[in-house]
C-alpha cells in the first residue's frame, strides 16, 4: 500500500527522499512524489509510473531543501494520474497520506459549498484542503492538524510540512503505521523501517493518535490525550539482507533463502539440543482450551488452513479458521479466554488489525505470529512468536509463508505435548522430521530446470486448476494465488474431491492441471481424481513423492519430491509451487518482484 517518508535535516534532502522511496517499493505503488520547502516555497514532483520516471524528471527539474516529504501512492481513489499522485500542495501547506478516509464524500461536498475545488479524485486531497482551512481561518499548524484528525473517519498515516514554518514536519496516524527515525542531526518520519534503514540510527514507533511535531532540530510527541510522552526509540536494524545479491529477483531469492531461514524459525522455537518446543514469549496452558480461531488474510490464511489439520489431526484440539476481511464483520461468538491467532507478515495488515482488536473486545487471548518485530500486532497481542524470514521484498509471499508454516507446525506439536496426547516417541519423531526440513528443500533447490519446464507448459494457457486433499489443498490454493500474482494468468485451487461437483466441467486439453500428492492417507483417493481429470483430456502436471505408471499419456510434467511425512509435506510441496510460478512469469515477462494492482502491506481496508 502507499508509503510516506519525511525529513528534517541541516542538510538537502532529495536524494534522501528519493532513496527511501526505493526501499518502499517492495509495498507496491503507480505513481510517486517529494516536495520540499525552498526560500520559503513548497516545491513538488510527483508523476504516475515507476520511481525511474520521477527520477527522471528530478533530473531535468530539480529541487531540494532541508525538510521534504515524499510518498509512493497505491490508487484507491482515482485512476494513477499526476493529478491523484502526492503529495497534495496548496500555497501554504503540502502533504502525503497512507489511508483510506471514508467521510471524504461529505468533507468534500462542505468544502465545495465553501468555494474550494479540487484537482483530483483522492480521499486525501480532501484531508488537504480541509487541513488548509483551518490554516486559512488563522489557526497554528498543530491546533489546525488536531482539527482536521477530529473530523475524519477511517485511517491515515500523515506527514506535512508547512510554507510559513519552514523548519517544522508534523506527522501522526490512526490504524496506519508511522516510525520516528533520528540520528545526531537529523529526524525522520516513514511507514516501515526499511524506508528508513538507510539513514536514521534509531527508531520509535507512533502509537495510536500520537502526534509528532519536529521544530528546528527538536521532536515532542502529543498522544491522543493531548500530553506529551516519550516513546522508547531503539537501535535501527541492519538491513544488508534487503539486496538481491547474485539472483535476478527478489522472489527468487527469498526462495531460495526458505532453508536458512527454517533452520533459523525451528532454532527459535526450541531449546538448544532440539528436544523440545520452547517459545520465549508465549506462555500459554493448552489444556484450558476446547477451541482455538486462526485469523489471517492471502497467504497467511493458506497457511491457518494447513494449521487446523495439524492442530485437530495432532493435538487434537477444535480449530476455527476465518478471514480477517469477513471475521468481525460476521460477529462470531467467542468464549471467553479461549485463544485466538493472528497471522500476518508485516503485522501491519489493516483487516487483521481490525480483527484482532474484535477478539480482544470479546476477551480472547490473542497471540501474533508476525514477521515484524515491533509492528502494531506484535506490540498489541497478547502473545507473540516471531518468524525468522527476515525483510521479505518480493510482493508475492515465499519465505514468510514458509517460516509461518513451521512456526505453525511447531506451536501444535507443542499443543500436543501439553495436551499428551502423543508418546514421547511420536513427539520426538515429529521434531526430527521437522529439523530435516531444511535440508529436503536444499535437495528440491538444486535443479531448476524441472520448473522451466513446466513453465513453458504454462506460459500460453489462460486458466490452470490445481487440486489437492488434507493440506495439499492449502497448498493448492496457495500455488494458484502465486501463479495468478505474478503472471497474472487465471489460476484456481480446489479440493480434489470437489471436483465432480462442478469444477470438472471446465477440463479440456488446453487447461493444465497441477495435482498435488504426496504419499498420504489421502494418496488413493487423490490418484482417483486424476484418473477423473485424465479420462476427460486433461493435461496433468504432477507433483508427487512416488512415481506411477498410470496416465502417462495425460502427464505433461511429473516432479518426484523426496519422500517425507506428513508433518512437512505441506512445508516442503510449498517450494516447486512458487518455483513454478517464478519461472512461469519470467518467461512471460511480467514485473516478479511487483505484481500489477498489488501491494506488500494491505495498510487499508
Amino acid at each position: 500500500m502507499c508509503g510516506v517518508v519525511g525529513i528534517s535535516s541541516k542538510q538537502p534532502v532529495t536524494e534522501r527522499l528519493i532513496n527511501c522511496l526505493s526501499r518502499l517499493g517492495y509495498r507496491g505503488y503507480d505513481s510517486s512524489g517529494i516536495a520540499v520547502i525552498h526560500q520559503n516555497e513548497i516545491k513538488r514532483l510527483r508523476q504516475p509510473g515507476k520511481l525511474a520516471v520521477l527520477q527522471q524528471l528530478y533530473a531535468q527539474h530539480p529541487i531540494d531543501g532541508c525538510i521534504g516529504i515524499a510518498h509512493t501512492r497505491w490508487a484507491t481513489h482515482g485512476l494513477p494520474t499526476e493529478n491523484n499522485a502526492h503529495p497534495h500542495m496548496t500555497d501554504r501547506v503540502a502533504q502525503v497520506h497512507n489511508g483510506i478516509i471514508e467521510n471524504h464524500s461529505d468533507l468534500r461536498a462542505q468544502l465545495v459549498d465553501k468555494g474550494y475545488t479540487f484537482e483530483g479524485q483522492t480521499d486525501s486531497e480532501v484531508a488537504l484542503k480541509l487541513l488548509n482551512d483551518y490554516l486559512q481561518q488563522g489557526h497554528e499548524p498543530y491546533e489546525a492538524v488536531q482539527l482536521l484528525v477530529q473530523q475524519l473517519v477511517g485511517s491515515y498515516a500523515f506527514i506535512f510540512i508547512f510554507k510559513d514554518y519552514p523548519d517544522l514536519m508534523i506527522g501522526t496516524r490512526r490504524k496506519s503505521p508511522l516510525i520516528i527515525g533520528k540520528t545526531e542531526d537529523d529526524f525522520f518520519l516513514g511507514s516501515d523501517t526499511l524506508a528508513l534503514g538507510d539513514f536514521a540510527k534509531q527508531i520509535a514507533y507512533l502509537e495510536e493518535e500520537d502526534v509528532a511535531v519536529i521544530k528546528s532540530g527538536r521532536l515532542e510527541i502529543i498522544n491522543q490525550q493531548g500530553h506529551l510522552v516519550q516513546r522508547d526509540f531503539m537501535d535501527c536494524p541492519p538491513l544488508n539482507t534487503v539486496l538481491k545479491g547474485r539472483f535476478p529477483h527478489y522472489m527468487l531469492k527469498e526462495i531460495f533463502e526458505q532453508p536458512d531461514v527454517i533452520r533459523m524459525t525451528l532454532s527459535s522455537c526450541t531449546i538448544p539440543d532440539r528436544s523440545a518446543i520452547k517459545f520465549d514469549q508465549f506462555d500459554y496452558d493448552f489444556t484450558q482450551v476446547e477451541r482455538i480461531i486462526i485469523v489471517a488474510c492471502g497467504s497467511s490464511y493458506y497457511a491457518a488452513m494447513v494449521a487446523k489439520y495439524w492442530f485437530e489431526q495432532i493435538a487434537n484440539i477444535s480449530c476455527d479458521i476465518d478471514i480477517a476481511s469477513e471475521f468481525r464483520y460476521r460477529q462470531p461468538p467467542l468464549a471467553k479466554g479461549n485463544l485466538a491467532i493472528f497471522i500476518s507478515q508485516s503485522g501491519e495488515t489493516a483487516d487483521t488489525l481490525a480483527a484482532h482488536q474484535y477478539a480482544i473486545s470479546r476477551q480472547q487471548k490473542t497471540l501474533a505470529i508476525v514477521n515484524v518485530p515491533n509492528s502494531t500486532l506484535d506490540r498489541e497481542a497478547d502473545f507473540t512468536i516471531l518468524t525468522q524470514a527476515g525483510p521479505e521484498i518480493g510482493v508475492a509471499s515465499t519465505k514468510a509463508f514458509t517460516t509461518q508454516l513451521t512456526v505453525l507446525a511447531c506451536l501444535a506439536l507443542h499443543a500436543a505435548k501439553q495436551r499428551n496426547v502423543l508418546t514421547a516417541q511420536q513427539y520426538s519423531d515429529h521434531l526430527d522430521t521437522l529439523f530435516k526440513l531444511p535440508h529436503l528443500i536444499d535437495k528440491i533447490l538444486e535443479d531448476q530446470t524441472v520448473y522451466q519446464h513446466i513453465a513453458t507448459h504454462l506460459k500460453n494457457c489462460r486458466d490452470a486448476l490445481y487440486l489437492g486433499r488434507g493440506t495439499s489443498y492449502a497448498i493448492a490454493l496457495e500455488g494458484a494465488l502465486k501463479l495468478k500474482e505474478v503472471s497474472y494468468i487465471h489460476a484456481e485451487g480446489y479440493a480434489a474431491g470437489e471436483m465432480k461437483h462442478g469444477p470438472i466441467a471446465l477440463i479440456d486439453d488446453k487447461v493444465p492441471i497441477i495435482v498435488l500428492a504426496p504419499c498420504d492417507d489421502v494418496y488413493e483417493k487423490t490418484f482417483s481424481n486424476i484418473q477423473e481429470a485424465a479420462a476427460r483430456n486433461g493435461k496433468i502436471i504432477l507433483i508427487t513423492d512416488k512415481a506411477s505408471n498410470l496416465f502417462k499419456d495425460s502427464l505433461l510434467s511429473e516432479l518426484v519430491l523426496p519422500v517425507s511425512s506428513p508433518l512437512i509435506s505441506p512445508i516442503l510441496y510449498t517450494l516447486p509451487i512458487q518455483l513454478i510460478a517464478y519461472y512461469t512469469a519470467i518467461i512471460k515477462g511480467t514485473d516478479v518482484d511487483q505484481p500489477r494492482n498489488l501491494a506488500k502491506s494491505v495498510t487499508v481496508e
